[in-house]
Parts: structure tokens; sequence; C-alpha cells
């Protein structure tokens, strides 16, 4: 995965979650629960972050890092993704239906946000230090 899908992909998910929250605090307000409504807003807030961090992920392959930080940091982008569709994705469900078994999804969600971070570190120890210097120069 390059670093243009990664730009597309995370403006995306931006976008969408800026009409989420819009429709969360207009449309919702009314509807849901203060409770559902919170699990709604949690999906939000969790996919604005993960969208932050694919464009992150995205501008960092632009850089002349090394291959081996570079794969790491297409690898935590996809667990991100992966993570808005699981975590956040299962809590719109579950605060749009009402249906329970959508909240076993959420975990996994989270695992996958966290393996991205831990890919995320991963990536970044392994930028070469000579390829550094050469992009703060």
């Amino acid at each position: 995965m390059q670093a243009k899908p990664l730009f597309v992909v995370g403006a995306l998910f931006s976008g969408i979650g800026v009409g989420l929250g819009a429709f969360a605090a207009h449309g919702l307000k009314k509807v849901l629960s203060p409770y559902l409504l919170e699990v709604f807003s949690t999906g939000v807030e969790y996919q604005f972050i993960h969208a932050m961090a694919i464009l992150l992920c995205g501008a960092l392959l632009l850089l002349n890092i090394g291959a081996k930080a570079q794969k790491y940091f297409r690898l935590a982008a996809i667990c991100f993704i992966i993570g808005i569709f699981c975590f956040s994705g299962s809590l719109y469900a579950l605060a749009l239906t009402g249906i329970k078994w959508f909240g076993p999804i959420t975990p996994l969600g989270g695992l996958t946000f966290m393996l991205g971070w831990v890919l995320f570190v991963i990536a970044a120890l392994k930028i070469e230090a000579s390829q550094v210097n050469e992009v703060s120069k």
C-alpha cells in the first residue's frame, strides 16, 4: 500500500466522522438514550483518532526512512483501518440497533488498534538513522 490510498482512506474516514458526529449531536440526541449516544460518540472519537493515524502513516511513507520502517507503517495503517471497521463500526451498530451481539466485536477492534500502535512503534524503531539525516538536511 502506498501513501496515496492511505491519504484517501484517512480523509474519507475523517469526513465520515464529521458527518456521524453531527448526526449523533443533532439526529440521535432525541432518539437514543444518553448511554447509547455516548457509545456512538465513542465510536466517532476513535474513528477520528485513527483516521489521523492513517494519514500520519501515509505521510511517513513519503519520507526516505528505509524499507523496513515503511513496511511496518503500512501494516500499522492496515490495522487502524480494520480497527475502525471493527471497533467504531460495532459501536455504531450497537447504538443504532441495540443488538447486543455487536458488543463482542468491539474488543477485537480495540486489539487491532493496539496492534497497530505496536507496529507503529516497531516502524519508528526501524527508521534508518542515515536516512533520517538525509531527510533533515
